[in-house]
């Protein structure tokens, strides 16, 4: 097997700083104005080529079918898409929560057209990579762009936005939050007023799936609470992840150590690029 073919490639995950809903579409879909951030919690993907052309992961997800997988629908998304007939065996060691809001899936998803059309030889520019990646889902083409930014349409529109050095405490309770049960709730307000967004400081806006959230799951309610104690506390995109931002590290860890046991929590730095570009 080739050196290339023995890299590890990483997927990070993003908080939404804010999430606004501004309306829905014909076809269903919620038009949106998001600030994407990126942070240093991140799922590691790796793939080795196979000689029968099949796309396989190496160990399924809990309770996501094989053919649902984000990995194994972008691996052939590209294959479709190229005409390439090779093969792969994908393996993804996961840290970032399932149904936390952090973008796993999707950011798994881009990492995986990256990969492959690298390992591949398919040549596609990053903008073409964008444009497939959608159909996987409206936060991939965020993370193919490599930045922190600005979401608006359906999250796909991206402008780049220089965001404050920070840190961040993100505390997942053991609860996952359907995305889509969220998004058709009768009790979610679909009106929010554009903002015009030049430069992001904390506080700005909010996340308008909470209150849904807050009312469907108490113990996400309970997390909120809790860290609301520490400093400002928001849900990320769905939920059920809430983060709150820190100047700096210690202070980030010094709260993260106060977590009760029951939730899963990280103290995370906020990144300024994708570690896969582009440059």
């Amino acid at each position: 097997m080739s050196p290339a073919w023995q890299r590890r490639w990483p997927a990070p995950a993003k908080l939404n700083l804010l999430l606004h809903v501004l309306g829905r579409r014909a076809d269903g879909y919620h038009l949106l104005q998001t600030v994407f951030r990126l942070i240093d919690l991140s799922d590691t993907l790796a793939f080795a080529p196979r000689d029968d052309g099949a796309i396989r992961l190496a160990a399924p997800l809990p309770g996501v079918p094989e053919e649902d997988d984000l990995t194994v629908r972008a691996a052939r998304l590209l294959r479709d898409a190229t005409g390439c007939t090779a093969g792969a065996t994908i393996t993804v060691d996961k840290r970032i929560p399932l149904g936390g809001g952090l973008g796993g899936g999707s950011s798994d998803a881009a990492t995986t057209l990256i990969a492959l059309n690298e390992l591949w030889e398919t040549g596609l520019a990053r903008a073409d990579l964008a444009r497939l990646g959608l159909a996987l889902g409206a936060d991939v083409p965020f993370f193919l762009y490599g930045r922190n930014a600005l979401g608006e349409g359906i999250g796909e529109v991206l402008r780049p936005l220089v965001l404050t050095p920070a840190w961040y405490v993100v505390i997942t309770p053991q609860v996952a939050v359907p995305t889509r049960k969220i998004f058709n709730s009768a009790a979610l307000t679909r009106n929010s007023k554009p903002l015009r967004i030049t430069a992001f400081f904390a506080g700005l806006g909010r996340n308008d799936l909470e209150p849904v959230v807050r009312a469907e799951y108490p113990e996400v309610a309970r997390v909120i609470d809790w860290l609301a104690r520490h400093g400002t506390a928001r849900m990320s995109g769905s939920g059920s992840s809430v983060f709150a931002a820190f100047a700096h590290e210690d202070e980030a860890r010094k709260v993260a150590a106060k977590v009760p046991g029951e939730w899963r929590a990280h103290a995370v730095r906020g990144l300024d690029r994708h570690p896969l570009g582009p440059d």
